[in-house]
């Protein structure tokens, strides 16, 4: 939190692991050794309010939603489809932010008959991310659908 991360916490980092042996380390005998991860986080998914974060980009939701449904993790990078891929025989999509090229609730963000045609197939069960949906339950039950509505349904 902070630029202090940066300047102060990760440059002793870097010197602890390098052997600098002042402070704590000369006091315990450390002579260095190790590593580190540093990360820099995105913007924060969800709002005090509970709705997305405007901030926040189609990717980085869809990151998101596939780590809380499937429990891997996937990078931002390989997210450029409304099909966020396929886990134990399981599709998984999200209508977010104009993926589908129409960036209108009505347009892509909406489940519909004519915006599940654009989705690229999938032969098996499916759950499906979306603002809204005109499809029947027991139509979606047909399909093999199991709708989730944004926000509400994502697990923070």
């Amino acid at each position: 939190m902070g630029n202090q991360a940066r300047t102060l916490c990760r440059e002793r980092l870097v010197k602890v692991v390098d052997g600098e042996r002042g402070g704590i380390s000369k006091d315990v005998g450390w002579e260095g050794g190790g590593g580190f991860l540093f990360y820099t986080l995105g913007p924060k998914v969800f709002e005090e309010n509970g709705s997305i974060n405007p901030a926040v980009k189609f990717e980085h939701l869809a990151a998101h939603i596939w780590f809380v449904e499937t429990g891997t993790p996937k990078k931002t990078t390989e997210m450029k489809s409304p099909l966020l891929g396929v886990h134990q025989g399981t599709a998984y999509y999200l209508l977010f932010n104009g993926i589908l090229g129409d960036e209108s609730e009505s347009g892509g963000n909406l489940l519909t008959l004519d915006t599940l045609d654009k989705l690229p197939e999938h032969d098996g069960p499916m759950v499906i991310y979306a603002a809204g949906t005109i499809i029947s339950k027991s139509r979606r039950d047909q399909l093999g659908i199991s709708f989730k509505k944004t926000p509400y349904d994502i697990q923070a």
